[in-house]
């Protein structure tokens, strides 16, 4: 399912997402790390869909778990436990912590429930947050997809490159949740 997808943003001819991501990012000499949960290394890996990405991407990190978002990206087990995975607080400290670990310019993180199972009233399947880390500039986002697991997560990846090339083209953003590290 995802490669049908890729292909037919291939075959329209105009430039990707990732292509802009790693045009944007070489333009301003950046370095990008992920972290992800839901997407589950969806990001990195359509990054990696870009002749030269390693000129950009060094490494990546799936934290799944919350024992992989404390270990890998220093989420605090008080913010997993106070505010849960899925929150505005645990994407906050995903993509300061993996900006850190990698020594990256940039961070772009992700999670979510891609459902089936999983959601509740007050976090339903397709509420995914999406956070990122610009040389110390985090951005959150709260975004609910519509669909299958394989959709949600793919609405998440595209809604994660926009975000930052959002961001890094300084195009203002009324929807976006600002704060500094």
């Amino acid at each position: 399912m995802y490669l049908e997808w890729y292909l037919k943003e291939q075959a329209a001819g105009e430039k990707t997402l990732e292509e802009t991501v790693v045009e944007l990012l070489a333009e301003k000499g950046f370095h990008i790390t992920t972290a992800e949960s839901c997407t589950g290394g969806m990001i990195a890996g359509t990054l990696v869909n870009v002749a030269g990405a390693s000129e950009v991407l060094n490494e990546g990190y799936v934290t799944y778990s919350n024992e992989a978002k404390e270990r890998l990206v220093r989420v605090s087990h008080q913010t997993l436990e106070q505010f849960g995975a899925v929150s505005e607080q645990t994407a906050y400290e995903m993509a300061a912590g993996a900006a850190k670990n990698a020594g990256a310019d940039a961070a772009l993180v992700s999670t979510g429930i891609a459902g089936p199972s999983g959601g509740t009233k007050e976090k339903p399947v397709g509420l995914v947050y999406l956070g990122c880390c610009l040389r110390g500039r985090i951005t959150v986002r709260r975004e609910i997809f519509h669909g299958d697991r394989e959709s949600i997560r793919r609405q998440a990846v595209t809604a994660a490159l926009k975000l930052l090339i959002a961001i890094l083209s300084e195009e203002p953003d009324s929807q976006v949740q600002e704060g500094l590290i």
